[in-house]
């Protein structure tokens, strides 16, 4: 059984860093792409990033594209979001999610199946 945990959340101001990790374990971490996806309360959930098994193939949502960088550590069975220039719009529950895939390509967000528990992110102005 695949399990995701996430840590790095927290609360920054307008214009600062923030680096999230999500750890896989159960399952072959270079068989998964990985993805971040955030949250706000009463809207749906976004896919904002996703990386292929290898780490070749990136996706950005346009919204976090150029402050986002989304990384992955194969031998550490460890994705990253480091989140950059850092908005109030950002303030969200982010999570990670795992999809089984291991061509080099970047799943569409309704292609994940397996998700983290969430981490809070609060940006304040």
């Amino acid at each position: 059984q695949v399990q995701l945990v996430e840590s790095g959340g927290g609360s920054r101001q307008a214009g600062g860093s923030l680096r999230l990790s999500c750890s896989l374990s159960g399952r072959t971490f270079s068989d998964y792409a990985m993805g971040w996806f955030r949250q706000v309360p009463g809207k749906d959930r976004d896919f904002i990033a996703g990386i292929s098994s290898s780490g070749g193939s990136t996706y950005y949502a346009v919204s976090v594209k150029g402050r986002f960088i989304i990384s992955r550590d194969n031998a550490k069975n460890t994705v990253f979001l480091q989140m950059n220039s850092l908005k109030p719009e950002d303030t969200a529950v982010y999570y990670c999610a795992a999809s089984h895939e291991p061509k080099n390509r970047v799943p569409l967000g309704y292609e994940y199946d397996t998700w983290g528990q969430g981490t809070q992110v609060t940006v304040s102005s």
